[in-house]
């Protein structure tokens, strides 16, 4: 989940500095001075963006893709403590490893 919210965050960043490098095109000739005097602050900026963007992307993940998934897993566990499920009892197989 983690390496698909780092996808989907590095085209949005990139598609972002497509669109940014067309509309400051007026700003080129100032690109040294720019970079020169305020590049600390545009790198942490990209920074703190890349982060917002991150995580944002991986709670949209995380709600919309997992829907249910704690009810689902608990029905399983309970299955599973019951004995009812096609699991197997991972203790059971370790004490017949021993024996």
């Amino acid at each position: 989940m983690i390496g698909n919210a780092l996808i989907v965050t590095v085209a949005i960043l990139i598609a972002l500095t497509f669109w940014l490098m067309d509309q400051l095109r007026f700003l080129i000739p100032y690109r040294h001075v720019l970079l020169d005097q305020y590049g600390d602050v545009l790198f942490l900026c990209f920074v703190v963006l890349s982060v917002n963007v991150f995580f944002a992307v991986y709670v949209a993940q995380r709600k919309f893709f997992l829907k249910d998934t704690g009810r689902k897993l608990s029905h399983l566990d309970k299955q599973t403590v019951a004995g009812e499920a096609p699991v197997p009892n991972p203790a059971d197989s370790i004490d017949k490893e021993t024996v």
